[in-house]
C-alpha cells in the first residue's frame, strides 16, 4: 500500500480572466501546476502522482506520474481520480489544487505524520481579518479565531473517501466538505501561510522576488580535426574549439553568467583547467552542479541573452537548434532565451575565423 499525490489541474479559471487557464500560465519560468508537482517529486513521499487535467500536456514525466482527464467541476475531477486509483493499492491520497504553487515539503511531512493516527487531515489558517456574514439583510460579526480557512493538500484514507464519493449526489467545493456533510471526523492542522492560492491575475503581484544579474564571457581558438559544439549542439563545421573540455563557448558563458548572478565565483573554480578529471568533458555535463546550485539556493532563471561572436557559422542557420538545446538543458521556456549573432568585420583572430567568442547576460530571481 502506498500514498498518492493528486494534483487537480482541470479548472476553468473563470475568475482569473486570462486566455490561458491559470494552472498553465508561466510562473517563475514553468507552468504554474509544475511547482507543486516538483515539490511532490522532491518530497519522495509518493510512489504514485496523478495529474488531473482537461488540457493535453506535451511532456514526458517519469513512469510513476500519470495524467488523466478531469471533470466539469472540482468534485468530478476528484471522483475521476479516485476511480482511476481504485485497484492501485493506495492507502492515502493527498489532493492538492494546482493554483497553490508554493506548497512546501515540510507541510507534506506534517500531513503524513498526522495521517498515522487519523483518516482525514486538512491544513488551515486562522483569518487575520475581522469576519462578518450577512443573514436576512443583516450584517453579523463572527469570531475570527473560530473561522478556519482551509488549504490543500487535503489528505484522506483512500477507501473511506472513495466510499463517500460513491454515495455522494451533491456538488461540493472540497473534500473536507464531503466529510463534514457525512459527520466524519477531520484532523485540522495549522497550514502554511505561503501556501497561497492564486485566484486572480493580481494575486501574482504578491509573489515579489529579488532579481540578480550575471555576465558570462568565453573565447576559444578554432582548430582542425575537432568537433564543434555550440549550446550543446554538434555543428557541422571545418574546425572545432580548442579547450580542456569540448570548448562550447555558449554553455561556458552561460555557466559563468549563472554563477555570477548567484555570486558563486566562476567556471574555472568548479572546473580547473589543470585537472585531468575534467579533460574532454562535455559542457552540457558541466551545467549539472550549476543547476543544483540554482535549486539549492532557491534561484530561478528569468531570461538569458546571448551574443555569439564569429564570422561563421551563420547564426540564422543554427539559432533554432541551439535555443531548443539550451531550453532542454536548463528546463527553461524557449521564449526566455535570446541568441544573437555578431561579427567583428573581419578584424582580429575572430575576423580571420581563428576563434569564436560568446558573451551572455543572465537574470535570476529568488
Amino acid at each position: 500500500m502506498s500514498d498518492c499525490f493528486i494534483l487537480l489541474s482541470a479548472g476553468k479559471s473563470k475568475r482569473f480572466k486570462s486566455k490561458i487557464n491559470k494552472q498553465f500560465i508561466t510562473y517563475r519560468n514553468r507552468p504554474l501546476f509544475e511547482h507543486s508537482l516538483q515539490t511532490a517529486i522532491n518530497s519522495k513521499l509518493f510512489k504514485r502522482i496523478l495529474i488531473v487535467t482537461n488540457k493535453k500536456i506535451n511532456k514526458n514525466y517519469s513512469k510513476n506520474i500519470n495524467i488523466i482527464k478531469g471533470g466539469n467541476e472540482r468534485h468530478n475531477s476528484t471522483e475521476n481520480a479516485l476511480k482511476y486509483l481504485k485497484n492501485k493499492k493506495i492507502k492515502n491520497v493527498y489532493i492538492h489544487d494546482a493554483a497553490r504553487p508554493n506548497l512546501s515539503i515540510n507541510l507534506l511531512k506534517n500531513l503524513k505524520n498526522n495521517l498515522k493516527k487519523n483518516s482525514a487531515v486538512v491544513p488551515y489558517l486562522i483569518s487575520e481579518n475581522s469576519v462578518k456574514y450577512k443573514s436576512n439583510n443583516k450584517i453579523n460579526n463572527l469570531n475570527r479565531d473560530k473561522v478556519l480557512l482551509t488549504q490543500t493538500p487535503q489528505c484522506f484514507n483512500f477507501n473511506e473517501l472513495f466510499n463517500l464519493y460513491k454515495n455522494n449526489k451533491e456538488k461540493i467545493t472540497d473534500e473536507a466538505s464531503l466529510y463534514l456533510n457525512n459527520n466524519k471526523k477531520i484532523k485540522f492542522i495549522h497550514g502554511d501561510k505561503n501556501n497561497f492560492k492564486i485566484t486572480t491575475v493580481d494575486d501574482l503581484k504578491y509573489f515579489k522576488s529579488e532579481t540578480y544579474y550575471g555576465i558570462g564571457f568565453d573565447i576559444h581558438r578554432l582548430i582542425k580535426n575537432k568537433k564543434l559544439f555550440l549550446g550543446g549542439v554538434k555543428i557541422p563545421f571545418h574546425s572545432g574549439l580548442k579547450g580542456h573540455s569540448d570548448g562550447d563557448v555558449i554553455l561556458h558563458a552561460i555557466i559563468d553568467g549563472l554563477l555570477g548572478a548567484m555570486r558563486k565565483s566562476d567556471i574555472g573554480t568548479l572546473y580547473p583547467s589543470n585537472s585531468h578529471k575534467f579533460k574532454n568533458i562535455r559542457s552540457k555535463n558541466m551545467l549539472m552542479p550549476v543547476l543544483k546550485l540554482l535549486k539549492d539556493n532557491n534561484f530561478y532563471i528569468n531570461n538569458i541573452d546571448i551574443n555569439l561572436i564569429c564570422e561563421n557559422p551563420k547564426i540564422s542557420k543554427i539559432r533554432a537548434k541551439v535555443i531548443k538545446s539550451i531550453s532542454s538543458l536548463l528546463s527553461l521556456n524557449k521564449s526566455l532565451i535570446n541568441l544573437k549573432g555578431k561579427t567583428v568585420e573581419k578584424l582580429g583572430i575572430i575576423g580571420k575565423e581563428q576563434a569564436i567568442a560568446c558573451e551572455v547576460i543572465c537574470s535570476l530571481s529568488r
